[in-house]
């Protein structure tokens, strides 16, 4: 895909919805990190529902780290994995607050070294709250990036490096979220919605379907 095809892409995206961002609700970067932890192999929908509960009692890593293993499980235990996110979101707790001053770190890094916290999670993070220009892959950008051919790679790291280089600087802090929530609603993995599609005239999934 050339890069004019991208521009019109994204501009279509851009002009559709200004102002993207994440459908986890949070107000505060610990929030945000504790919910994407918490979103792996889960809904978000499913995550929302558990942590508004959760964050209208203990929303801070001094707060949750008391609460223990046990006591946060109940309030995740509508969640997939919970007694291992629990575990690591208790870790991470400890960390934030002897590491960090319980702030959550602004750098991959630290992000990383954390409980929980992959190269996916700590991209949302850096991205979401900091305005890094980070990509995080997961199925849905994977999946459009290598429909559409925007960036098309063979493992979600390869994808998220040809994103990060080809994607027009003035397009990439909004990307992913544009690109996700496209993979979610209308890129769909079994029946993709190609004539509810912005782009349809421009992927070349269609194309190489009827070639």
């Amino acid at each position: 895909m050339n890069k004019p095809k991208r521009i019109e892409i994204f501009s279509r995206l851009r002009d559709d919805n200004p102002h993207p961002t994440t459908e986890l609700n949070f107000s505060n970067p610990f929030e945000l990190l504790i919910a994407v932890i918490l979103s792996a192999q889960a809904t978000d929908k499913g995550v929302n529902k558990a942590t508004a509960i959760l964050y209208s009692v203990a929303n801070t890593p001094e707060v949750i780290f008391a609460l223990g293993e046990d006591g946060l499980k109940e309030y995740i235990k509508t969640i997939g994995l919970y007694n291992s996110k629990g575990k690591n979101i208790i870790k991470t707790c400890r960390m934030l607050i002897d590491l960090h001053n319980s702030e959550v770190p602004d750098n991959r890094e630290s992000l990383e070294a954390l409980p929980g916290v992959g190269r996916k999670t700590a991209n949302v993070v850096l991205n979401t709250v900091f305005g890094h220009p980070s990509m995080a892959v997961d199925t849905h950008i994977f999946r459009v990036a290598n429909r559409t051919k925007i960036a098309h790679g063979k493992d979600v790291i390869e994808v998220e490096k040809r994103l990060v280089r080809l994607i027009p600087d003035e397009f990439i802090l909004d990307a992913h979220h544009w690109l996700i929530l496209l993979g979610r609603y209308i890129c769909t993995a079994r029946k993709p919605k190609c004539g509810a599609c912005l782009i349809e005239d421009l992927c070349e999934f269609k194309k190489k379907m009827y070639d």
